[in-house]
């Protein structure tokens, strides 16, 4: 129970903090590119402000909801939109078969969004330098990896854009031209040094899930990661794995449980909770859940059903893998006969569905027990946004690519024995030392492990493989130029011609 109290404790202050500060939408009506005024933060001190972009990382238009899924998942070959068919057909088109239009709306919501979040960080940091207060410099150290993680979402979707590092006190200095994303990532690679310098390795308990050493030198190796940057990928995961903070000690069935929360493996994981009140709010909780939730009828109308899993991503996982029941959520068609295949196994029930998608994403399934004792929405839910097998397998692929074979195998050894078990009579070990095939082994840990998570886009983007493997899959609309986002129409109307299209959209 301590650790259910010290969540709530903590995600109660966030949101009370976060209600004092100016709602987005109305900021986001009277400002180009997502830009923030003095007058916009009422919120009381520094702390309060930071605080408060906890509870913005949280929301619907960041981590939680739609604009989130679709950047980040739904354009690999092992998401899709999910829901139904009549359901949001334009973003069906947009992401899943890459018909990109510059007027699409969640290119605006995402890209205003993240600025807003990067437009708190910088009022932050600017008070923090005029104050000089080393007793401040972990505020400082939040700020700047929040900053740093909205750009490199930024950066990743869209390439080049406006390098905003400075407080904005009137409207008009947010209107810049973009940068290039080098100068992106320098600033990325600046923050991030300066957050694993002066964030703690833990915090006291009433601050669970605060920023931490680990997470800004996990979020450092996931940029070199998809900069190619082996070097420096290897050095900041090996620090995190020889640090000896975070384990392998939970059930990769029980990681993404209520059981699973803040467990060991929980390099950074947003906290949520909920209370009883009906209707929910989420002022303390987010939609995570429910987005992704079952689209059913009676005890299975859990959600909106979207991001949901392919038949792509099922046949990725590796005879006997616990891992592939831990993400799948199986279902059958309305009339379908009940078979393995559309069963959900660990609940021996299956919902019909009139969803769209193969299955639906099993990492954001709620408890019944929850369910009943607070909404089914699933507020309550955690986002997890770092975990240790993510870092483990950054380690093992940088290994390999710097030929340190031996290391790379133990490291991919890690990962498969956690999800093996006492099951020694599945995922074999993995023996060759032959760079190509170990490759190969590894991106498909990635693949497995990750499943359903961010990044498999990207993944495949920086792999250079994605026009072959989307095609395969299907998804033959995918061209190159698709690995960058059209920039927003709404945003470069406001911008009045200051903000130029990507090359190859114009």
């Amino acid at each position: 129970m301590k650790r259910i109290f010290n969540k709530y404790i903590y995600v109660t202050i966030i949101a009370v903090i976060a209600l004092s500060i100016v709602g987005c939408s109305d900021f986001l009506d009277r400002s180009p590119q997502g830009s923030f005024t003095e007058d916009d933060d009422t919120s009381g001190g520094l702390e309060a402000n930071v605080f408060g972009v906890y509870s913005k990382m949280r929301s619907y238009n960041i981590t939680a909801g739609i604009p989130a899924f679709a950047v980040h998942m739904f354009r690999s070959e092992d998401s899709e939109k999910g829901s139904t068919d009549n359901d949001g057909p334009d973003n069906a088109r947009f992401w899943d078969d890459f018909e990109y239009t510059p007027s699409n709306g969640i290119l605006g919501t995402y890209w205003n969004h993240n600025y807003s979040i990067i437009h708190d960080c910088n009022s932050v940091i600017d008070t923090l330098r005029k104050i000089n207060n080393p007793e401040f410099n972990s505020l400082e150290a939040e700020a700047k990896f929040f900053r740093a993680y909205c750009y490199f979402n930024l950066v990743r979707a869209w390439g080049d854009v406006p390098l905003i590092d400075f407080k904005i006190t009137d409207a008009s200095q947010a209107n810049i031209a973009k940068s290039p994303a080098s100068a992106i990532y320098q600033l990325i690679d600046a923050d991030l040094t300066y957050a694993t310098a002066n964030l703690p390795v833990s915090w006291e308990a009433k601050y669970v899930g605060r920023l931490t050493w680990g997470a800004a030198r996990s979020l450092h190796a996931r940029t070199y990661m998809m900069r190619n940057d082996w070097g420096n990928m290897l050095a900041a995961s090996k620090e995190v794995i020889d640090s000896k903070i975070y384990n392998l000690n939970t059930a990769v069935d029980q990681v993404f449980t209520d059981a699973g929360e803040n467990c060991g493996e929980s390099i950074f994981e947003l906290q949520c909770t909920a209370t009883s009140a009906k209707p929910a709010s989420t002022d303390i909780g987010s939609q995570f859940c429910q987005v992704q939730g079952v689209r059913g009828a009676g005890e299975w109308n859990l959600g909106w059903g979207w991001h949901m899993a392919t038949s792509e991503v099922a046949k990725a996982f590796e005879p006997g893998d616990p891992r592939k029941d831990a993400t799948l959520l199986y279902f059958r068609r309305p009339g379908e006969p009940i078979t393995p295949e559309n069963t959900n196994k660990p609940y021996g029930e299956s919902p019909e569905s009139s969803a769209m998608g193969a299955y639906f994403n099993k990492k954001a399934y709620t408890n019944p027990a929850m369910r009943a004792k607070y909404t089914r929405e699933g507020f309550w839910v955690n986002i997890r946004i770092i975990r240790y097998p993510d870092v483990i397998l950054m380690a093992a692929e940088a290994a390999n690519e710097t030929g340190n074979t031996d290391d790379a195998l133990e490291y991919l050894e890690m990962v498969r024995a956690h999800a093996r078990g006492a099951s020694s009579s599945i995922l074999p070990k993995v023996t060759t030392t032959d760079m190509v095939e170990l490759r190969k082994a590894i991106q498909r840990e990635r693949r497995a492990e990750l499943a359903l998570e961010p990044d498999r886009f990207y993944d495949l983007v920086r792999w250079g493989t994605a026009t072959e493997v989307l095609h395969a899959a299907g998804k033959t609309n995918y061209q190159n130029k698709h690995a960058l986002l059209p920039v927003p129409q709404s945003e470069i109307d406001k911008s009045n011609g200051v903000l130029k299209q990507n090359p190859d959209y114009l």
